[in-house]
């Protein structure tokens, strides 16, 4: 072969190699690079690497990925929950709900309020939504609220398992709302609910050492144990040795009320407070109404039947507690 041809030989595979890559193994190094055979190596590996790899070109029209809006994640609102449980008490015909939820709200000058009728639900100082809501229901007698519970009093006639599953929702419902259980509004010269005002157990500096002591211990002592029972306590003075109370809530109405005030109150005053000679209760005058005539009810079942004839309510001037 002439240098001229191999000169045309050489040209048209430099051109060649130059328009189509020839892919070569390490084993196979290229006849114009002989002393690097690592070199090629490498390159050939890149190149059989990417043959298996995705092309990405440059382009304007690319863009970063996202999420689809099916997948974007959505804010959730806090979920309410709330567990609603069950007391009884030491009157048949109260129930206590613990809703696991502050019932008056934070800071109310009393511990306590009762709702004796449907009048004193909307009156102001502090109406209820909920407790008109309660009353309303056939056979629901009163309504007592306390700091985390409610008592519901029945009438003696009704049924609790009527009574018992409506209470329970109008709670729930009350309670997931987000409505205050509680309203305020501006006084007026007659108060509708019983409580409200300043606490009778509060201290008061204008008071005396003896119902000082008296106070304290109906407040840490008493007031807890009547809680548990789904009432509360009210002290109403102290006149010649005598503590003048009135029970609330489940105990108002409870049977074994004169129980409670004689066996338990009064003996823990007398044996701390020397002072102390007797526990008595006080009688708002609708409910002395209420005991005067039920006690000429009594008196006429005894004429007309006999001292056989008995009545349901243990208290005073009843027919079990009554003396010939």
């Amino acid at each position: 072969m002439s240098m001229q041809t191999a000169t045309r030989h050489v040209l048209r595979r430099t051109l060649f190699s130059s328009a189509r890559p020839v892919l070569r193994t390490a084993a196979e190094p290229a006849p114009w690079d002989i002393a690097a055979p690592a070199v090629v190596s490498r390159a050939s590996r890149g190149i059989h690497n990417a043959t298996r790899l995705p092309t990405f070109t440059a382009s304007e029209t690319r863009r970063r990925p996202s999420l689809r809006p099916h997948h974007q994640p959505v804010a959730q609102s806090p979920v309410r929950t709330i567990f609603i449980q069950t007391e009884t008490t030491p009157n048949p015909d109260a129930l206590k709900f613990l809703p696991n939820h502050p019932v008056l709200p934070e800071g109310f000058p009393t511990p306590f309020l009762e709702y004796l009728s449907p009048r004193s639900t909307v009156a102001p100082p502090h109406p209820s939504p909920l407790a008109a809501n309660l009353l309303n229901v056939d056979g629901v007698s009163s309504v007592f609220y306390g700091p985390d519970f409610i008592t519901v009093t029945k009438q003696s006639d009704a049924n609790w398992a009527h009574i018992k599953p409506e209470v329970f929702s109008l709670i729930t419902e009350a309670v997931t709302s987000g409505e205050n259980i509680v309203n305020t509004a501006e006084r007026t010269a007659e108060h509708a609910q019983e409580g409200g005002e300043e606490d009778s157990l509060a201290y008061n500096e204008d008071d005396d050492e003896v119902v000082g002591m008296i106070k304290e211990l109906l407040e840490t002592r008493i007031r807890p144990a009547i809680q548990e029972d789904g009432g509360d306590i009210e002290f109403r003075g102290f006149h010649d040795g005598l503590v003048l109370l009135k029970l609330r809530g489940a105990c108002r109405t409870c049977d074994s009320s004169t129980v409670t005030l004689k066996n338990g109150i009064e003996s823990m005053l007398m044996h701390y407070i020397e002072e102390v000679r007797g526990v008595e209760q006080v009688m708002d005058p609708e409910e002395e109404i209420s005991m005067h005539e039920f006690a000429k009810f009594e008196e006429k079942l005894r004429q007309q039947k006999g001292d056989q004839a008995t009545a349901g309510t243990i208290g005073k001037g009843s027919l079990d507690t009554f003396e010939a």
